[in-house]
This record gives structure tokens, sequence and C-alpha cells, in this order.
């Protein structure tokens, strides 16, 4: 027995070197010729190609079938996470549903409560963005609702459902401009909470305007909420601009509250002015007659 095996390494040894030196010289001629640079190595390789990459057509087919089958399987494992996100999602949204729900009855109790009547004439027109004019000296964009269509003036508010973002400033039939808050040319009373602080904002054509005029700079602080605060009559009140944040230079500005870069449909505040009071004494109460008039009216009853 041990005869046969060390026979038959015997054999087996010299075969494998002869197969093995054979397949080193294979390798070493293919290399020799594919680094050749002459026409007849070039019609050899040619012709090499054409006859060995058809035939393996079969061979590539076990090898695509196994990459098919794991590009299946990523794809599903990401649909998979997809799906795992998609459900927490709805579940965190399913509970700000509930939360905004609970908000907005409580905010109808309050206002039943205190009897507050809401402005009917403030409603919205929604129109999309047609081009941004930007440039360094003047910021502005292009809206599709005008004035003879859609009854739009200018000094209107605009915003993109999270903040302010400008104003109407040129309105022609169709299209109308809205000039941003960031603007050389923009100034906007504002409101600064919760210390109620009043001040301007000032667009110097940089993403934070200025908040100039400060009453009482030391009550502000970096991350407090900015709205507009009606002054003037230019802005309805209580229109989020943005939050506080404090430059290098210690100047107060403005992060701005709307997404400047995807402003891709604007609400128009469509504002209408409040009729003015021409007998301010008449909510008072009566007008009184002159005390000299009251005694004779007196004096004469009593004679």
């Amino acid at each position: 027995m041990a005869r046969q095996n060390g026979a038959s390494d015997d054999y087996v040894r010299p075969i494998r070197r002869l197969v093995v030196s054979v397949v080193v010289l294979c390798l070493i001629a293919v290399f020799l010729v594919w680094r050749i640079d002459s026409p007849r190595a070039e019609r050899f390789r040619a012709q090499a190609v054409d006859w060995v990459v058809p035939n393996l057509d079969w061979a590539m087919v076990p090898v695509t079938e196994a990459m098919r089958l794991v590009r299946g399987f990523q794809s599903y494992a990401a649909l998979q996470r997809q799906n795992r996100d998609l459900r927490d999602e709805l579940q965190q949204m399913k509970a700000w549903k509930e939360a905004a729900l609970q908000l907005e009855q409580e905010n109808a109790k309050l206002l039943d409560l205190n009897k507050v009547r809401l402005d009917p004439a403030l409603t919205v027109v929604t129109g999309q963005v047609l081009a941004d004019s930007g440039s360094p000296f003047r910021q502005s964009v292009l809206l599709n609702v005008g004035g003879a269509r859609d009854g739009i003036k200018d000094g209107w508010a605009v915003t993109d459902g999270l903040g302010l973002v400008g104003r109407i400033a040129g309105v022609g039939e169709k299209s109308s401009r809205v000039l941003l808050l960031t603007d050389n040319t923009s100034r906007v009373p504002v409101m600064i909470q919760p210390s109620g602080q009043r001040a301007m904002l000032s667009g110097d054509n940089s993403i934070l305007p200025v908040l100039d005029f400060i009453e009482d700079a030391e009550e502000v602080r970096p991350g407090d909420r900015v709205i507009s605060s009606g002054d003037g009559g230019v802005f309805p009140a209580g229109l989020l601009a943005g939050n506080v944040v404090q430059a290098r230079d210690g100047r107060m500005r403005l992060r701005l509250a709307a997404d400047y870069e995807r402003l891709e449909f604007l609400r128009v505040m469509r504002a209408q002015p409040a009729d003015p009071i021409d007998a301010p004494a008449d909510l008072i109460g009566p007008v009184l007659r002159e005390p000299s008039a009251a005694l004779a009216a007196e004096e004469a009853t009593d004679g």
C-alpha cells in the first residue's frame, strides 16, 4: 500500500510541474503577443478576440445571473430600510397631527373665550416663481400672479409658508415682482420676542439681513424670534421673519425662516386697508354741550 502511494506521487508531481510550466509559458506567450506592436500581431489579436468572445457567452450567463441576484438582494434590503424609515416617519407625522389637532382645538376655544374676530379681508393668493432676477445689486423674483387677473397690489407681504420672503414691488397684468428681504433697499419694521423690542430689518444683499435701530439691544439674545410688527401698515403684524443671530462683527442679524434656496411657490397676503375713522369721539360717547350753553338753557327754564 505504501509503495502504491509512493508510485502515484512519483507520477503526479512531474505531471503537475509540467502542467504548471505549460500554463506559465502560455501566459507569457499571450502577454508577449498582446504587447507586440506590429500589424501582424494586431490581426492575430483581433482574430483571437473574434473567436473567443462570442464563444464565451455561455460562460458569462452564470456570472450575469449571479450579479442580478446580488443586485436584487441589495435593492430588496434598501427597500426594506426605506420602508422602515417611512413607517417611523409616519408614526412621527401621526404624533404631530394629533398635536396640531389639539392646538387647533385649544386655539379655537381661546378665540371663542376672548371673542376674537379674525380679519376676513386677509386672504392668500399663491403664485409660482417664474424667474429669479437676483444680482449683486438687486434681489427679487417674478411671480405668475398680477394685478389685472388676481388683484395684486404694491406693498403686499409675500411668504413661502415658512416665513416672510418680501413684498410686492411692481405689478403687471399677469405677473408681479417680489422684492426680497435681503435686497439693499428693503426696510421692514419688526418686533423681537419675547422681549418685545422693536427694530428695523434692513437688507444688505446678504443672506443675513441686519437688525437696526433696536430699542434696547441688551434685551435681545441670539435665537430670539422675530416677527413683523405691523407698524406703518407695511405688513400685517405677526408674520414670522426668522431668528436673531450675532455676527462676528457684533451686529445683530436675522437668520431668515424662509427657504431662499427653494423659492418655487409663494403666497401673497392680500391685506385690504382698514376703514378710516372719521369721528373718533363717537367711539367714546355722545358729544357734550358747552358749559355756557348748558347754563343758559337752565336759566331759561327757571325763568
